[in-house]
């Protein structure tokens, strides 16, 4: 029988710090790819947990993008992070998916990526939590 995912925020958001956590402890260890992945599910849950404190209806979808234009609904300030979006989604697609030639991701891309969205981090951990207030 098939699981359903929770629909609170706080949970979505309990599960972003833990992966965010790990894409930080990846990089210590010097593995760009797999902190690369769980920087891009840190950010997808991150966007699901804002959304879903919208009244947004759960979707399994893992493209950051797609998710930014949902939330640009709900506040039009995070357009400014598209770009940082669209890379680390990328990120998803390199660990999960063998490629034939190396994919050049360093940890200074991630490290690059990481800084670019802390302040959307920061934004979606205090209207969410605020939100559930």
């Amino acid at each position: 029988m098939p699981r359903k995912e929770s629909l609170y925020p706080a949970d979505w958001l309990r599960i972003a710090e833990k992966d965010l956590q790990r894409a930080d402890h990846l990089l210590e260890i010097h593995d760009a790819e797999a902190a690369g992945f769980y920087l891009q599910q840190a950010v997808e849950k991150f966007l699901k947990a804002f959304l879903l404190a919208n009244g947004w209806k759960l979707e399994r979808i893992h493209d950051l993008e797609t998710l930014l234009n949902n939330a640009l609904a709900y506040d039009p300030t995070l357009e400014e992070y598209r770009s940082a979006c669209q890379k680390i989604t990328a990120f998803y697609f390199v660990e999960r998916y063998p490629f034939v030639t190396g994919t050049g991701l360093t940890e200074d891309d991630i490290r690059s990526s990481r800084e670019q969205v802390q302040q959307l981090i920061e934004k979606i951990r205090t209207t969410t939590s605020e939100s559930q207030r």
